[in-house]
C-alpha cells in the first residue's frame, strides 16, 4: 500500500424518504441501524488506513443524507475521520438545526453541501423534496451563524414543467443567500425510477430546452462574480480563496480517491472498486473485521487516459496534450478547432464557451477508442 492517496469518500446511505429521481444507494429511515453502520465505517477506514496519506485534501460525506444520521453516530463518525484540508458533509434543509451545525463545526467541518435542487414549491413537489424555499433560506442562516463560511447550493434545471422565469427565480433566490459555491446539474432521471416512468414524457418533451437552461445558469452566475470552473459547477472568486470544491476536483483531475461504505467507488491505481450496496452483507463482513464483499476492474493504461481526457476537459482549465496522445484523435482535434469548439493554448487545450455547452459530445470525438483508424 503506496499510502497515497488524499482524497477519501464516505457513504451514508440514509435519508428520511426516497426522491422519486434518486439512483443513489439509499435507504429510507432504518434509525436503528445508524450507530451500527457507523461502527462498520471505522472499521473499514481502519483496514484501509495504509492507503491514505498522512495529511489529505479531502474527504466528503455523501448519500444519502448524512445530515440524517443520528446526531451521536455522526459526531462518532467525524471524530475518527483523517484530518483534511476540505471536509465536506452533504446535508438536506429539513435536517438542518442548530444543534446540527453547531455538531459540524465543533467536528470541523469546513464546507456543506445544502441538497436546495429549486425554490419554487410546485417543482419541489414533482420533484418529491420534503423542504420547502422557508427551510432552504433558514437552513443556510442557521450554517452562517454557526460560523460556516463555505457553503455550496444545488440546483437542478429541467424539472418537468419548469419555466425560463421559474429558473430566474430559482437563480435570484439562491444568489440572495451568497453561497460561496453552486452546482448546477440538469435533472436526469434514470431508467428504471419512479420518476422516468411519471415524467419521461415530459422530460423528452423538454429536451430541447436544456442547453437555454444551462446558457442562462452561465450567463447568470458568471455575472454575479461566480466562475464557472467545472460543466456544473460555480465558485465565487476573490478575497484570496479557492472556494472550488477540492473532492470533486479530484475526481476530474484524476487522483486516486479512497470510498467506504455501502455502494462506494475507489480508484487505486490501476485498480477500481465498488462495494457491494448490501446493508446486511457489509454490515456482516465488518462485524467479522474483513473487508466489505466488492467487485473489482482492472483499468489499463489507455482506459485511465480516455477517462483523464473526457473528466478534465469538464474543467476551465488546459490540459497538456503530451498527457493524453496516445488516446488523443488528432484529426478530430483539427475538426474541432476549426469549429471553435476547442481552443489551443500553446501545448495544451480547453474547450471553448461553446464546446463546453456541449461538453461530454465533444470530448468523445477527441477520443480514439479501440479500432479507431489514426487520421493521417
Amino acid at each position: 500500500m503506496s499510502g497515497a492517496v488524499t482524497h477519501l469518500y464516505v457513504h451514508i446511505p440514509f435519508c428520511a424518504a426516497r426522491c422519486d429521481y434518486c439512483d443513489f444507494v439509499s435507504l429510507t429511515g432504518q434509525l436503528d441501524q445508524h450507530a451500527r453502520y457507523t461502527d462498520a465505517l471505522l472499521g473499514e477506514l481502519e483496514l484501509e488506513r495504509e492507503r491514505l496519506a498522512p495529511e489529505l485534501e479531502s474527504v466528503y460525506l455523501g448519500g444519502g443524507t448524512p445530515s440524517y444520521l443520528e446526531p451521536e453516530a455522526l459526531r462518532r463518525l467525524l471524530g475518527g475521520l483523517p484530518g483534511a484540508d476540505e471536509l465536506t458533509v452533504e446535508a438536506n434543509p429539513e435536517t438542518v438545526t442548530p444543534a446540527l451545525a453547531a455538531l459540524l463545526v465543533e467536528a470541523g467541518v469546513n464546507r456543506v453541501s445544502l441538497g436546495a435542487e429549486s425554490f419554487q414549491p410546485r417543482l419541489l413537489e414533482v420533484l418529491g423534496r420534503r423542504a420547502g424555499p422557508a427551510d432552504i433560506s433558514r437552513a443556510v442562516d442557521t450554517l452562517r451563524q454557526a460560523g460556516l463560511d463555505n457553503i455550496s447550493l444545488d440546483l437542478l434545471y429541467g424539472v418537468p414543467g419548469q419555466s425560463r422565469r421559474d429558473l430566474d427565480a430559482d437563480l435570484d433566490e439562491a444568489l440572495a443567500l451568497g453561497p460561496e459555491h453552486l452546482s448546477c446539474y440538469e435533472l436526469e432521471a434514470k431508467p428504471g425510477t419512479r420518476f422516468s416512468r411519471v415524467h419521461g414524457a415530459q422530460l423528452l418533451a423538454q429536451a430541447d430546452a436544456l442547453e437555454d437552461h444551462l446558457e442562462r445558469v452561465v450567463e447568470r452566475l458568471s455575472a454575479s462574480g461566480y466562475r464557472w470552473y467545472e460543466t456544473g459547477n460555480f465558485a465565487r472568486t476573490g478575497a484570496g480563496r479557492d472556494l472550488r470544491g477540492a473532492h470533486n476536483l479530484g475526481y476530474w483531475r484524476g487522483d486516486d480517491f479512497l470510498g467506504i461504505g455501502i455502494g462506494a467507488f475507489s480508484t487505486l491505481g490501476e485498480l477500481r472498486r465498488r462495494n457491494a450496496p448490501s446493508l446486511p452483507r457489509y454490515l456482516r463482513a465488518l462485524e467479522r473485521g474483513e473487508q466489505p464483499p466488492h467487485e473489482t476492474e482492472s483499468l489499463d493504461e489507455a482506459t485511465k487516459l480516455r477517462e483523464r481526457l473526457m473528466l478534465a476537459l469538464r474543467l476551465d482549465e488546459p490540459l497538456a496534450l503530451a498527457e493524453v496522445e496516445p488516446v488523443l484523435d488528432r484529426g478530430a482535434l483539427a475538426r474541432l478547432l476549426d469549429l471553435g469548439l476547442v481552443e489551443r493554448r500553446g501545448d495544451s487545450i480547453t474547450l471553448s464557451r461553446r464546446g463546453r455547452m456541449l461538453g461530454g459530445a465533444v470530448c468523445a470525438e477527441l477520443i480514439l477508442w479501440p479500432g479507431d483508424s489514426v487520421a493521417a
